[in-house]
């Protein structure tokens, strides 16, 4: 766990681009925490000078305007600091915030594989506001308040030290408390933060699924899981709450044993003659006004802690690494030949490889079509070559360079990838279809969109190009979609491209106007297909057939046909599927 001081001082980092308005921002906390002060010292002036008053000693004026003064600063430092530190709470928000997203967009797959997307919205978007809430409220605390129980303590003093001695009193208690509650505090407030990840990641599953749930009535089980995170969260907060109330009403209580033996032998004082009534008023003024900013103290530990460990599991994500990107050669437009040679690779250390000794040359513009059962590497393997993983053994080369040697960038410019899940954003067709283009071309877009025959569907829709889709563009068909990232990928014009299970979501009638869209996609660049309809794959120039992790058959269809092995008998199931 990062140590409390490790946390504090890197958010201080943040604040180092506004110090000159967060520095304002602490004069203007501090100034009306001593105007509150200074209110009730003035309390003893107005008694004791009362007679003086009366006699006409002092002018009427004075008093009035001592008062309306100290009101009219006051207002101003109030407005102040509560303006700055908003403005600074919301800034800091927002460059946490960005600095997040951009960690997110470069981390590798396989963060993702292993976060659901709802816990990393919960980090983004829960956790950073937790942050600064938190944060805001400490920062007001400790110099507002703490200003102002220094100054009242510093009246109290003044006024009669004897008495104020009774002060130190709450001093240890207050310390020891802290101490002994602030490491409860933390570790609750770590595991509502991750409760509430986990709620997130309930709502994104059930929510993102609902067509599955309803199909196959799991409301009633997915309101469990989520009842059951929800009750988890209440727990944790009403644990925290309870420790933090614990922690406050103890504080309270010995104030209140303080200040009744201090009203005991204020009394004794007064009869004595040691205290004017005026001293006497605003002692106990002070006293009184004491309690508030020491409630706030001794609740800022909670809050404090919360902020922290808010601020454990966001810094926790920016700390992740990102894709590894050594290369330092650029590219331009690669030619599209592919060496593959020795390859070996395993997930997170698995015992048992997802690839093993693949050997595979693949020359620029041919089309090489992967096929085999689930789980044989087909998969693994095309997201090796578009560097979504590392951490293999063996060598990958593009045109005759390993592809670890190119700038990341660069490389995955030579890449386009259609898959089987068809992602579209929440923007017009033209900026899908030109997606990440900072100067998209509309002659371009509208030439590879007919070139996918997207562009009949496309011009009947109600603003054309400039259509926005709406989320993951539902109230298109499965085969509109498809064209649409077919589209993309012809904009892009890549060397290599990655078909993945293009058409087997897809009716007879969609998939022959697909795979049309597909034959043009394809002209002039190195084709990867992953395949399991073998029926798309037969003009393949090459059909690979693997199987756990290895290569078992290569070669046309015609000749993995006449060698009646793997290839063969997967051919005839289908075909007995289709013709039953």
């Amino acid at each position: 766990m990062t140590s409390t001081r490790e946390l504090y001082f890197r958010l201080l980092r943040y604040f180092k681009p506004y110090r000159g308005l967060a520095v304002l921002s602490v004069v203007l906390m501090a100034a009306a925490g001593g105007v509150d002060a200074l209110l009730v010292r003035l309390l003893k002036d107005l008694i004791d000078g009362f007679d003086s008053l009366a006699s006409g000693e002092m002018p009427l004026w004075v008093m009035p305007v001592v008062l309306l003064g100290l009101g009219l600063l006051r207002m101003l430092t109030s407005y102040g600091y509560e303006y700055t530190s908003s403005w600074l709470s919301s800034r800091i928000t927002h460059d946490v915030r960005a600095e997040m997203y951009e960690r997110l967009l470069r981390l590798p797959v396989a963060t993702y594989d292993r976060s659901s997307v709802g816990e990393l919205l919960s980090r983004v978007t829960y956790d950073v506001n937790q942050i600064m809430e938190a944060g805001l409220q400490v920062i007001t605390v400790i110099v507002k308040d703490g200003v102002l129980a220094i100054s009242l303590l510093a009246i109290l003093f003044y006024t009669d030290w004897q008495l104020a001695m009774f002060c130190a009193l709450l001093a240890p208690g207050v310390a020891i408390s802290m101490k002994v509650v602030g490491r409860r505090q933390r570790r609750l407030s770590l595991q509502t933060q991750d409760s509430m990840g986990m709620l997130a990641r309930i709502l994104d599953e059930s929510l993102g699924g609902h067509r599955v749930v309803k199909v196959f009535n799991g409301q009633d089980y997915e309101a469990g899981r989520f009842a059951r995170t929800n009750q988890q969260v209440r727990r944790l907060t009403v644990k925290r709450a309870a420790t933090t109330a614990i922690n406050s009403g103890l504080n309270l209580f010995m104030v209140a044993v303080t200040i009744a033996l201090i009203v005991y032998f204020a009394g004794v004082r007064t009869q004595a003659g040691a205290l004017t009534a005026g001293a006497f008023v605003s002692f106990m003024g002070a006293m009184l006004l004491l309690q508030q900013p020491v409630k706030s103290l001794t609740k800022i530990n909670d809050q404090l802690h919360r902020g922290l460990a808010a601020a454990q599991t966001v810094f926790a994500l920016i700390d992740q690494a990102a894709e590894p990107d050594l290369g330092t050669k650029p590219i331009e437009h690669a030619r599209g030949e592919i060496d593959i040679r020795g390859l070996r690779f395993a997930y997170n250390d698995d015992k048992v490889p997802a690839l093993q000794d693949i050997d595979l040359h693949i020359r620029a513009g041919e089309t090489v079509a992967f096929v085999g059962q689930s789980g044989s590497g087909k998969t693994t393997l095309v997201n090796l070559i578009a560097r979504f993983y590392s951490g293999y053994q063996g060598e990958l080369l593009l045109d005759g360079v390993p592809i670890d040697d190119y700038r990341l960038r660069d490389y995955r410019r030579q890449l386009a990838m259609v898959g089987q899940d068809v992602v579209l954003f929440n923007d017009t067709v033209a900026a899908n279809i030109a997606y990440a283009d900072p100067a998209p071309d509309a002659a371009r877009i509208r030439a590879a969109a007919e070139a996918a025959f997207a562009s009949g569907f496309i011009d009947a829709l109600p603003n054309g190009f400039e259509e926005v889709l709406g989320e993951e563009g539902a109230r298109l068909s499965g085969g509109q979609r498809q064209r649409l990232a077919i589209a993309r990928a012809i904009y892009r014009d890549a060397p290599v491209l990655i078909l993945d299970e293009a058409t087997s979501a897809l009716d007879t009638e969609s998939e022959r106007m697909v795979q049309a869209a597909l034959d043009n996609l394809m002209r002039d660049r190195t084709t990867l297909v992953i395949a399991h309809r073998l029926s798309t794959i037969e003009k393949a120039d090459r059909i690979v057939v693997m199987y756990q992790g290895r290569i078992v058959e290569s070669g046309t269809h015609a000749e993995l046909l006449s060698k009646k092995g793997a290839y063969a008998a997967m051919h005839a199931v289908q075909f007995a599927e289709a013709a039953a």
